[in-house]
């Protein structure tokens, strides 16, 4: 079977400015997969390639065999960085705004996460913490059945004591035939959920492992590592 994303020769430039630079990058079914870089190193243009939202300026991009467009957006389930959520809507109205738009968003599943975090579906989203907006994001994110789930620092705004809880969300409600594409910072609260990670820097990938690989052959944790990486 073919991989869920194929990147062939990917080049994103602006201007004289490279932000991706021939990356060649195949992502596996059935895998969480860390995509770890510093700032300014080309994931959220990468990110961005991958749900259609940008162009190449050269290269490919397959998506479960096809080129971004409407029928890929159907099949990526997609957590920005940033909240796009109209803050006047109550919570239950998001809920059943991503339920009329995708066929695959599970309501049960839904309701189950809200109740599991403590919130309430009749309140406005404009009265809600920023850390409690990005995990309503996250819930309707997670409770679709989609091919493959990209991630933007889905833990970069939740206090410390959630991130476990969110993480074991991400991990329990995911399609077990799918991947997830993860990005953030906080290496060392997510690595323990990685099956392979990929490190990208200054536009180009310099690193595509499994996450035990990395631990065996190189004796520390991938935090670690990945510190030592690009410590330069």
């Amino acid at each position: 079977m073919a991989p869920i994303v194929q990147c062939m020769g990917v080049t994103k430039t602006y201007g004289r400015k490279i932000a991706l630079n021939q990356i060649y990058l195949n992502l596996e079914r059935s895998r969480i997969i860390g995509l770890l870089g510093p700032n300014g190193s080309g994931k959220s243009t990468l990110i961005k390639i991958m749900n259609g939202l940008l162009k190449p300026t050269a290269g490919d991009v397959l998506i479960n065999g096809q080129r971004p467009g409407i029928d890929t957006k159907f099949r990526i389930s997609y957590l920005p960085e940033r909240t796009y959520l109209n803050p006047g809507m109550k919570v239950i109205e998001v809920v059943h705004y991503f339920q009329d738009f995708y066929p695959d968003f599970r309501m049960d599943r839904a309701y189950d996460m809200l109740s599991r975090l403590q919130i309430q579906p009749n309140e406005r989203l404009k009265n809600l913490s920023k850390g409690t907006k990005e995990k309503v994001q996250l819930i309707l994110v997670m409770s679709r059945d989609a091919d493959l789930y990209i991630l933007d620092e889905p833990i970069a705004g939740v206090d410390p004591a959630s991130r476990d809880y969110i993480l074991h969300t991400i991990v329990s409600n995911y399609n077990r035939n799918a991947s997830i594409l993860l990005s953030t910072h906080l290496i060392s609260d997510v690595e323990n959920i990685l099956d392979e990670v990929v490190f990208i820097k200054y536009g180009s990938i310099v690193l595509q492992a499994g996450a035990e690989q990395i631990r065996q052959n190189e004796h520390k944790s991938i935090d670690r590592f990945f510190r030592e990486v690009f410590a330069c």
